[in-house]
């Protein structure tokens, strides 16, 4: 899937890959889409409800080798 913008949160723990999220997110046009990749397992459940609560879109999720990548749409 292509993105507009990647973003790298590995290795940070909660609430730094949502903070580095949202500030991500705020430089994208709406339905331009954010690739998130994680290793913080907490994150399965953050991310898309913060994206939900957002109004935004995950449009695909996808785990390799314990890093999480997120695939965000903006709303």
């Amino acid at each position: 899937m292509n993105s507009n913008l990647q973003l790298d949160a590995k290795g940070l723990s909660c609430p730094m890959p949502i903070v580095k999220t949202k500030k991500a997110m705020d430089t994208l046009a709406s339905g331009e889409i954010l690739e998130v990749h994680v290793t913080d397992k907490g994150s399965l459940a953050d991310i898309p409800a913060w994206a939900k609560a957002g109004g935004h879109t995950i449009s695909d999720q996808s785990e390799d080798a314990s890093v999480l990548i997120f695939f965000i749409q903006k709303a």
